[in-house]
């Protein structure tokens, strides 16, 4: 049974495995100094269409605190939206690993970052007893499933080079806002004034990884080190970069992604179609967000459907995966339907 509490739910997909299996053949150098992550790092620079530099860590948490202290002195801050996956959802790793840099969340609609929330963060106290601004870090796709446009981003940017900050973007969804917005991956990045990107791998239906790529090269100086001090360097690293090329080839990424934001418009039509329940957020990726009578919660529950409810700005979130079949959402709006119908 597919379920919708995540995108991380999904297994491997084809490319990525194929790729995987075939990393497998005899020996080759170890730590990344092997052919298939060095071909991964240049398939990405051909993808980004920059000479960037790039490094794999197992995990989201892992990228997203690493980078941002890279950027960061202890006494620096970053500020975020309130929503965002480093405030809620990675007990503390970016404070832990910049040795206590602050999070300085702030609100904003549609779970977005505005220049002018940045503004008022910066400009809020200047004295020594409050944590220095340094970093700005954006969600692409938020968390709550919309996407940044290339003018928000450089709106963003463009305030923080005016306060002599850095952008981090955490891109756990990359992916989903790539196909989403139907436009170049540089052209929601670095073109747009991003600094850093964490492009997730995992939800796009890589086994495990996720690649760090700096776009400005100079902020990259010794990250290998803290690759390697906080556990993240991989010894056999082709087997967390070759299931990247897998994707990357023939833009298989792209397909996949693109294939699970359309489960999650399927999804969103159906609950207005056939319950009236609209949706919370704008569905412009692979995430739904529907504020569930408690009777229909309890009631697919009971039926074995799986869904988070804490992490869903208030609502019940429902992730589509790059394997999310058509007829699991129908199954799944069926049985809204029903518990509806039965309550009417």
């Amino acid at each position: 049974m597919q379920h919708f509490a995540s995108d991380n739910y999904a297994g491997i997909c084809p490319e990525a495995l194929a790729a995987l299996v075939a990393a497998n053949d005899g020996h080759v150098r170890s730590y990344g100094d092997d052919e298939w992550t060095l071909r991964v790092a240049d398939r990405l620079r051909e993808l980004f269409e920059t000479d960037c530099d790039v490094y794999f860590v197992f995990n989201g948490t892992a990228a997203n605190s690493l980078v941002l202290a890279a950027l960061c002195q202890p006494y620096h801050s970053v500020i975020c939206h309130r929503l965002a996956h480093v405030d809620t959802d990675e007990c503390g790793a970016p404070q832990f690993f910049s040795n206590g840099a602050t999070l300085l969340a702030v609100g904003g609609e549609q779970g977005k970052l505005t220049p002018e929330a940045i503004v008022e963060v910066v400009t809020r106290r200047s004295d020594i007893h409050y944590p220095k601004p340094k970093v700005v870090t954006v969600t692409q796709a938020t968390e709550v499933g919309t996407v940044y446009r290339p003018d928000e981003l450089q709106a963003i940017a463009d305030t923080a080079r005016a306060h002599g900050l850095r952008v981090h973007m955490d891109g756990a969804r990359f992916a989903n806002a790539v196909a989403g917005l139907g436009l170049s991956p540089a052209e929601v990045s670095w073109r747009a004034g991003i600094d850093v990107l964490c492009f997730g791998g995992t939800k796009m239906g890589l086994p495990v990884g996720e690649a760090v790529v700096f776009f400005d090269r100079k902020l990259s100086d010794d990250f290998s080190y803290r690759c390697k001090q906080a556990g993240q360097l991989a010894s056999k690293m082709r087997f967390l970069s070759a299931p990247w090329l897998g994707i990357l080839e023939n833009d298989a990424w792209l397909r996949h992604a693109a294939h699970a934001n359309a489960m999650a418009r399927r999804l969103v039509a159906g609950l207005a179609e056939g319950t009236g329940l609209p949706a919370l957020f704008p569905v412009q990726a692979n995430g739904v967000f529907v504020r569930l009578p408690g009777y229909i919660e309890a009631g697919l529950r009971a039926r074995g459907w799986l869904f988070y409810n804490f992490i869903a700005a208030g609502g019940a979130r429902f992730m589509c995966a790059w394997d999310t079949a058509p007829e699991t959402v129908d199954r799944l709006l069926a049985d809204i339907r029903a518990l509806a119908a039965e309550s009417a």
